[in-house]
Formats: structure tokens, sequence, C-alpha cells
């Protein structure tokens, strides 16, 4: 039972921004939180994620469940096929909650992803691999022409029908795409592929509680529904009805803008339990597309620690000062490991003898928030009383509804990504796309 909740605590940047300052910003955030609610702000028509998972029916994660299922009892291997949005959300909850050595045991089916980056020497090897595997695909995406996902999508069918035959592929794909239009929709509807609706107003990096993030999860094996429950209970404690020095979502979307207006120009994201490092990727996703416009925004940054603090510690300690820092903490690990004592004592560790590991790791990260804020660098503290599918679900969502008040605050559009097109422009137009012929580089 998950009694306890997330907390917030924003004691570590009260030496930069004061609580009365945070509090001036209440009605600030309340009516970004009512824009979101009533659906009368900027990107109105991309608002499908904000009461998901509350809506999310019974029958809906039956049919995912069911047909990830099939997919675990025919394949050893499932590719995610999924760029940006399609595949971060996944990949981070089922990092966060496998084992961090699965990949290299006989656990079933072991979840690989493609269609994320056009590295040739990637996708050959992933070919490699699957070469005599029974493998299956999901392929995440709305349109089923972005180049990346359709380039991987067109070699791994072709490898696939070679190796199961046509008929036995078509069991073993699933399209997660539009409801009615595009590429994909027309040539699962042709060949009979097994189907989920991305919904036309959820976009990318809003869906992972969508099936283009919990058919993914399901066939990892990790509980969709205390996923999506623990994003319920979130979904609750940050609506408009709560009271903004109750609602951590307000809090800390009007603590970052905050420090923002003082020049705290990048948020470096910090875990200190290295499960969480695709949650970050995919928190930095969330924020850099939502935010960053109009030559405005938070750039977002992210590191693990304490492995980063022998990288880049040096310059979050001593750098620029531009910087605050968001801590995510998990308060209790899964396993118990203690330090045991040692005769000789060569490393100097028998004064840890007896002290769980996890001890020593809350110390660091205890002593590190107190280290970077004596060196002029803001501290947010989230804490996640365990790391399971409740809680994760909760922070997901969290982040989420955080950042549509943050990016309301700031003057933006959150939902929209103009500059994501920019590139693909001139890609189009070197490769000689039909089309794009006539644009000048």
């Amino acid at each position: 039972m998950n009694n306890k909740q997330i907390t917030l605590n924003i004691d570590k940047a009260l030496a930069f921004v004061s609580k009365e300052q945070i509090f001036s910003q209440a009605s600030s955030a309340q009516e970004a939180n009512l824009l979101l609610e009533n659906g009368t702000g900027q990107g109105n028509d991309f608002l499908g994620w904000l009461h998901l998972p509350y809506s999310i029916d019974h029958s809906t994660i039956d049919d995912i469940q069911k047909t990830a299922g099939l997919l675990r009892a025919k394949c050893e291997v499932v590719v995610v096929i999924g760029i940006g949005g399609s595949y971060l959300g996944a990949k981070a909850v089922i990092e966060a909650l496998s084992g961090a050595f699965d990949s290299l045991t006989d656990k079933k089916p072991l979840v690989v992803y493609a269609g994320h980056n056009i590295g040739e020497d990637y996708l050959h090897e992933l070919s490699e691999f699957l070469t005599g595997k029974p493998f299956g695909i999901i392929n995440i995406s709305k349109s089923g022409t972005t180049t990346e996902p359709a380039l991987a999508f067109r070699i791994l069918k072709k490898q696939l029908e070679e190796a199961a035959g046509k008929e036995e592929a078509k069991s073993r794909i699933v399209a997660v795409t539009d409801a009615a239009r595009g590429a994909l929709r027309t040539l699962a509807d042709k060949e009979g592929y097994k189907t989920f609706v991305i919904p036309d107003n959820v976009g990318g990096r809003f869906s992972v509680l969508t099936p283009v993030g919990l058919l993914p999860v399901a066939v990892a094996g990790i509980d969709i529904r205390q996923l999506v429950a623990g994003a319920v209970s979130m979904e609750k404690a940050t609506g408009t009805d709560v009271a903004f020095e109750n609602n951590p979502a307000a809090i800390y979307a009007a603590t970052r803008n905050l420090l923002y207006q003082q020049g705290k120009k990048i948020e470096i994201l910090a875990n200190f339990n290295p499960k969480l490092h695709y949650v970050s990727e995919w928190w930095k996703q969330l924020y850099g597309e939502s935010e960053g416009k109009e030559h405005k925004g938070i750039f977002p940054a992210a590191v693990d620690f304490t492995t980063d603090l022998h990288s880049m510690g040096q310059w979050i300690q001593e750098g620029e000062r531009t910087i605050f820092e968001t801590v995510i903490s998990v308060a209790n690990p899964k396993y118990h490991v203690e330090v045991p004592n040692d005769g000789e004592d060569l490393d100097g560790l028998n004064y840890l003898a007896g002290k769980r590991v996890d001890y020593v790791n809350k110390m660091a990260e205890l002593g590190t928030q107190i280290a970077h804020v004596d060196g002029g660098v803001p501290n947010i503290k989230i804490e996640l009383p365990e790391l399971n599918e409740y809680y994760l679900g909760a922070l997901l969502y969290f982040f989420e509804r955080a950042c549509g008040i943050s990016g309301y605050m700031l003057k933006v559009n959150p939902f929209d990504q103009p500059g994501v097109e920019a590139y693909k422009k001139n890609m189009f137009a070197l490769l000689k796309k039909p089309g794009y012929e006539n644009i000048q580089l």
C-alpha cells in the first residue's frame, strides 16, 4: 500500500529567493494552472494528458496487457521504434524499474530501441543481434513518415518478414499511431496489425501514460495499473482546487521561474540513484521542447551523482553561477547492503562497517547539497518514498503538470515545438526529397 506521497523541499533555495517572493507568485501560478484546467491558454488543443491518468479505463489497460502478453509469449526481444516522446517515457520507466543487469540474464523478453537515431552501425549491430532470435516490433509514430523511426521500421520489418514469414510477422508487429490518418495507420489497416491510438490531443513528450508508454512498459513486465494509480494521485494533488502552499507542481514552477528571473539560466536535474538516468533524459525533452521558445527558457541539463561529481562536480561547485539544481532523491532503496568489516582496513573504511551503503549515499547527497548551496547553487529537492511503479507514475505526472504551469508563467506555448522542424527542412533539401528541391541552404 502506498500511503505516502512525493515531497518537494525548497529550503535550500531560500538563500537565493525568499519564501515571500515565491508565495507572491501564487496568483500567477494559479492562473497558469487554471489556463490548463479551463483549456484557455496557448496550445489548448494538446491538453489531453491533463486528466489522462484519471480517465484511463480498465478495458484499455486490459487490452494493453493482453497485447503485451502475446508479445511476451512470442518474442525473446521486442524492438520499440520511436523518437523523442515516442520512446523516452517508456525507456525511463523500464530502466528505473528493471534490474540493473537484466539485459545480461535470461529474463525475457528484452526490450531494445530503434528509430531514435540514424546510426548505420547501430542499425547493423541491432540487426545482427536480432538474427536468429524471435523478435517483435512496437512501431510508435503518429504519421509513420518521421525519418528516423520510418527508416528503422522499413529495415526491421523486412528482416522480421524474411525470418518469420509475412503472416507470423504481422502477429508480432504492433502499431501505435493516429486513429485515422497517416502512413502507419494506412499500412496497419492494410496488413492487419494490432493497433493502439495516440490521442490527437496528446503531444509526444506528454504521452508516457498513453499506449505509447504503457505498452512497452507492460511488455517489460512492469505493473502499469500501479503506474497509472500513482499518476492519478498526483493529478489530484496538483489540481486547481489545491491551495498554492499545498500544490507541489505550482511551487516548483514558481520557484524555478523566480530563479530564472535572477539569472539562473540552467537547471541541472541531479539524482543519486543510477536507475533514474533515463528519467532525466525524459525530463530534458519535456522541459526543453516545452519552454525553449522565443529566445526564452531554462536550459535543462542532467547529472548522475555521485558519478558525475568526479567529472562535472568541479564546474557545478565553482563555475559560472548561472545554474540551479533539482535533486531527485529516493528515501528507501529496494535492497539492503551493509559495509563489511575488514581486519586490515587498508582502505580506511572500517569506520563505516555495519552501516548501509544507502546511508553513505544519503550523506553524499546531503553533503553535496550543502557544498553546492555554499558555492552559490540553489537546490530544490524532490523525494520519492520508494522507487516503484506508483511513485514513478506520480513523479512523471508531477513534472508534466509543473511543466504546463511553468510554461504559461514564462508566457510561451508549452505544447508546440516549431524549432524541431528546422533541421528537417535542411536535411530533406540535402537529401533531395521530392518537394524540397528549391530550398536555398
